[in-house]
């Protein structure tokens, strides 16, 4: 061990250099307690004998030191996570799952118990408030998201929860959340609300999926006599509705025949008072005509014609005449 002289000791009990070593060492405190610097992604809150003084941005900053001004940092750009009804457990590069269902296992509005898993994520948006206003912080958080979610499951049916209402359970509780943080002032503003697995019980998952299968098939069945109804109905109205255009067709028709009919009617009675014996000939005429105009075998001739002898064929294959008399 080194000895030092007496006049060595004396030189470095001198007042000047124990001076010197004092300012230095009260310099670099402070330093220390005035100078700092905020990142990018920060914001911090200064302090002034603990009383709120002022938020700074990003850069080297100053304040007063020995602890009359505290600065607090917070990040201001990261979003932060929480977890419910499970933890991502991370080791080295990768991550394991783990279940919590003393938060996923709630009750239904149709009294089925469920497990459900969620996330929401927020952003810190006023440091002042976050820092001040709320102690238990990360605690307050994630007892006003698990009473939002129990309250929206609540209030639904299991299938619409695993279904149809997993989008507005997710949109609602996002607005009650944030509403709730405002009016404790907590600073934050919850950016997403994200559920993850929604299961029955491991206790009734075999007697769910059977149902869920069953409403499964009712749903393709009821979608497949849609689309029969959809195919039939349509085509019969289409056939109705032209069986009724046929009907109201042929109703005109006979109408407009039966007005003919009338009309020759009465041109052929007028025709009758002018000339009675002349227009009974030329109906009479008119009739035999209609009788016999498609028969091609037949001969009529007058009983009182005299002085006449009819000729008939009457070989192989000639067709018998009739004779007859008006």
């Amino acid at each position: 061990m080194a000895k030092f002289s007496q006049p060595e000791v004396k030189k470095f009990l001198n007042p000047k250099i124990i001076t010197l070593i004092a300012a230095g060492i009260v310099l670099l405190i402070l330093l220390g307690t005035s100078v700092y610097i905020v990142d990018q992604t920060e914001e911090t809150v200064i302090t002034r004998f603990g009383k709120f003084l002022n938020i700074k941005g990003p850069g080297l900053h100053i304040k007063l030191p020995f602890g009359i001004d505290r600065s607090y940092m917070v990040n201001v750009k990261a979003v932060q996570t929480e977890q419910f009804g499970f933890r991502t457990l991370k080791s080295g590069i990768s991550s394991t799952y783990s279940g919590d269902t003393s938060e996923s296992t709630m009750l239904t509005g149709d009294l089925n118990i469920v497990d459900v898993e969620w996330i929401i994520q927020y952003r810190v948006v006023d440091p002042k408030a976050w820092i001040f206003n709320v102690m238990e912080k990360s605690r307050t958080i994630r007892d006003v998201s698990r009473s939002a979610i129990n309250m929206l499951v609540g209030d639904r049916a299991i299938m619409d929860i695993m279904g149809s209402e997993r989008s507005a359970i997710e949109a609602e509780g996002l607005a009650f959340m944030n509403e709730t943080f405002r009016n404790y002032g907590l600073g934050i503003d919850v950016i997403a609300v994200k559920l993850q697995n929604i299961d029955p019980p491991a206790g009734v998952q075999e007697a769910f999926d059977d149902v869920n299968k069953a409403i499964q098939d009712m749903n393709r069945l009821t979608n497949e006599g849609q689309q029969a109804y959809n195919e039939e109905i349509p085509r019969t109205r289409g056939e109705a509705d032209q069986m009724v255009q046929i009907a109201q067709g042929y109703a005109a028709e006979r109408v407009n025949r039966a007005h003919g009919d009338i009309a020759r009617f009465n041109s052929v009675y007028d025709e009758y008072r002018r000339a009675p014996e002349v227009t009974r000939q030329r109906l009479y005429y008119e009739m035999i005509e209609e009788v016999f105009k498609d028969d091609k075998g037949t001969v009529i001739l007058d009983r009182n014609f005299d002085n006449f002898l009819p000729l008939r064929n009457v070989g192989p294959g000639a067709v018998r005449g009739t004779q007859g008399g008006r």
